[in-house]
């Protein structure tokens, strides 16, 4: 039987826990035929992540609750169907790649789904070869997923789910964390992909990457859809109440320009010349520099570029091979990691990796209870500033890819460290977090704490960070003042990074 609508949600009203209280979806209503392309947006925390985890069954059968209304894809309804039916109808791709990937190559991922399916050997086969030539990544075929950036993984985790050739596919933030050269990978697949008869519904705050794209736009806000519009039709009034306006055109963030008190001259943190191999591959070569007192240093590069790596070398999760790490004074080979954590504290790109406790509140406090070096009223202000107040009593789990960002952020810094670096900042959150944390920031580098910022964020990088450090296959290919580094058109190419047209006049 043919269903006119591939999704078809009505008066649906959800919560995490068995009560009506405070649902975090509170009347929605969604429909969309087989080819559309929808945009999901709207600040974090409005829902936007569990709406996408009704679509395939999750909730209510993974995360219980309470549902009432009903969400139906091609005519089934997903409360009906168990999680696995959905499979072959629904694929999802997650904010963090990482869940999804399991297999020894790149190869049987992509066919892990489609075994599971019973086709034969040499359409699944085909299948693996077009998912991959769609998303760029037939060089990756026979790689281990584990030994892949987090934007390559992302990119394995779309062509699986689109290997499948279901009725729709749903990305939760699929651009956080690409970098430039892959976001215009995914852009391109996506498109490919609604020629094959697939609804996308991809929920993103990056609205400069996905408006040109899409067919309408959804803005989700308190738990209800309050907008449905064709991107064309959406009113700057719509943007700015809804928390989105910083994200239209790209650039607009320069409005509200920070400016970053200039660095001391003390040193806390010298890097002198460490290279580091995983695997047998050489991930770090001959890396040198120092962070100041105050400083903020961004450091850029193409996924896969060894920014991440760079950063777990600082709090001792890596050893150098070669070379050492002065923090604070002090030899880093000669510390262990519980001793590091006084100094450095760090937010890695994907927060699941750093809870352990069963509340956010005990989550924040877990690190500086440690240490002894609580601190209620730094605690509160750290609350306040990442807007958790309403969420110190959730699981840190049940929380929305935003929403767990800024609770490693307050993990990390509630013991005061005197370096402090972040992956990905900006990924996955909304435009007035972003001005939050620019302040934020430039509060740190005035209070003498020094930052390290991993980021594919030009724009955010150039309005906080003092220095830029450019990176590539595991050197430092370029470094100085933002401007200086942007002008630097060759090193900028081979970092798999492009400017905004704007940025560049700026320079």
């Amino acid at each position: 039987m043919h269903y006119h609508h591939t999704i078809k949600i009505d008066s649906l009203r959800y919560s995490y826990r068995e009560t009506t209280a405070s649902p975090v979806l509170n009347g929605i209503d969604l429909t969309a035929g087989q080819n559309e392309y929808i945009l999901l947006c709207g600040q974090s925390g409005s829902g936007k992540s569990t709406l996408c985890r009704t679509l395939n069954g999750l909730i209510p059968h993974f995360y219980g609750g309470f549902l009432e209304g009903y969400v139906r894809i091609a005519g089934v309804d997903t409360a009906i169907r168990t999680v696995g039916d959905m499979l072959q109808m629904v694929g999802m791709v997650f904010q963090n790649p990482e869940s999804q990937l399991f297999c020894s190559t790149v190869e049987h991922e992509i066919a892990f789904g489609l075994e599971s399916l019973g086709l034969a050997r040499s359409e699944i086969k085909n299948r693996v070869m077009q998912a991959a030539e769609i998303l760029s990544i037939a060089a990756l075929l026979y790689r281990n997923p584990q030994t892949l950036s987090d934007g390559e993984k992302q990119l394995v985790a779309i062509a699986a789910a689109i290997a499948i050739k279901p009725k729709l596919i749903v990305l939760d933030e699929p651009y956080a964390n690409l970098d430039p050269s892959n976001v215009q990978k995914v852009r391109y697949a996506l498109k490919e992909i609604c020629r094959l008869e697939m609804c996308i519904l991809i929920s993103e705050h990056r609205l400069h990457y996905t408006l040109p794209d899409v067919d309408r736009v959804a803005v989700i806000h308190e738990g209800r859809i309050v907008i449905d519009t064709p991107p064309a039709l959406l009113l700057p009034g719509h943007v700015k109440e809804y928390g989105l306006e910083f994200l239209l055109c790209g650039h607009g963030e320069e409005k509200t320009e920070t400016h970053v008190p200039p660095p001391g001259d003390e040193t806390v943190l010298s890097v002198e010349d460490i290279s580091f191999s995983g695997n047998g591959i050489p991930l770090l070569k001959d890396i040198s520099f120092t962070l100041h007192r105050g400083e903020c240093i961004a450091l850029l590069g193409a996924n896969g570029a060894g920014k991440t790596t760079l950063l777990k070398h600082i709090n001792g999760l890596y050893r150098p091979d070669k070379g050492k790490i002065i923090l604070s004074g002090q030899d880093t080979s000669k510390m262990k990691i519980p001793e590091l954590a006084r100094y450095a504290g760090i937010a890695f790109q994907n927060p699941d990796n750093q809870f352990f406790r069963l509340n956010v509140r005990d989550e924040i406090s877990a690190g500086a209870d440690a240490l002894n070096c609580y601190d209620a009223k730094w605690i509160k202000r750290l609350v306040n500033l990442f807007g958790l107040e309403k969420l110190l009593k959730r699981a840190p789990y049940r929380l929305s890819g935003g929403e767990k960002k800024r609770v490693a952020f307050a993990s990390a810094l509630a013991s005061k460290p005197a370096v402090l670096a972040l992956d990905e900042p900006t990924a996955g959150q909304d435009a007035r977090f972003r001005h939050s944390l620019s302040e934020f920031l430039s509060d740190l580098a005035a209070n003498g704490v020094s930052v390290l910022l991993a980021t594919h964020d030009l724009l955010f990088a150039k309005q906080n960070a003092h220095r830029f450090l450019l990176m590539s296959k595991g050197r430092i290919i370029s470094e100085g003042t933002p401007g200086s580094v942007i002008a630097d058109k060759t090193a900028m190419r081979l970092a798999g990074l492009m400017p905004f047209e704007r940025m560049e006049n700026d320079v």
